[in-house]
């Protein structure tokens, strides 16, 4: 019990029911108990009813529930709550490095069109950085090795290459997108986006 107690296992949602963040039961508790938050009393499938503190600590503990030691027994950890005071839904901005530059060009070599493996690729700067080419997102793409090496340094038209497309900043996305709901809670699924096949 211990172990599930330290990790992200209650899902948080705003006050518009949309899935912002995770958090561990310990500050879960302390949200609920200031009254920032209300846990989720549901049944998978059935109801989802928001309860405030003092309600909370009189729900039995279920067999399917987890639960801690508390003076007068045993306490319910909650699986969702929702922030009453929060409407945002925090966005996403890309940290620039390799992965983020492989995913935004689809994984492929943004001279040839291949699809590379892993270690088959590395990133170009567009415009060198010996001819004032800056690292960002405006200048780099994913490229084959042995295309970036044959292209030096040099511009792609000076070494007789073409760009697939003009190299941009990815999308800032809301974090809902990137939620997984790793442990396996059933109580999350109504307010994940599914992942698809390809992501």
């Amino acid at each position: 019990m211990n172990s599930v107690l330290e990790k992200n296992v209650v899902l948080v949602l705003n006050r518009n029911w949309q899935a912002v963040n995770s958090t561990t039961p310990a500050h879960a508790f302390c949200q609920m108990a200031s009254g920032n938050a209300l846990g989720l009393n549901m049944d998978v499938g059935e109801s989802m009813v928001p309860v405030d503190w003092e309600e909370w600590v009189r729900l039995p503990v279920r067999d399917s529930d987890w639960s801690i030691g508390v003076v007068k027994g045993q306490l319910r950890v909650p699986r969702v709550i929702l922030a009453i005071h929060y409407t945002k839904v925090p966005m996403r901005h890309p940290k620039f490095s390799y992965q983020a530059i492989r995913d935004r060009d689809n994984g492929r070599c943004q001279y040839t069109g291949r699809k590379l493996d892993r270690d088959e690729g590395n990133i170009d700067h567009v415009v060198p950085r010996s001819k004032g080419g800056p690292t960002s997102w405006s200048n780099c793409v994913l490229s084959c090795k042995r295309v970036n090496n044959r292209k030096g340094d040099r511009t792609p038209p000076e070494a007789g290459l073409h760009l697939l497309k003009n190299p941009e900043p990815p999308r800032v996305l809301p974090v809902t997108l990137f939620l997984r709901n790793v442990h396996d809670i059933p109580e999350w699924e109504p307010f994940l986006i599914p992942k698809t096949a390809g992501g």
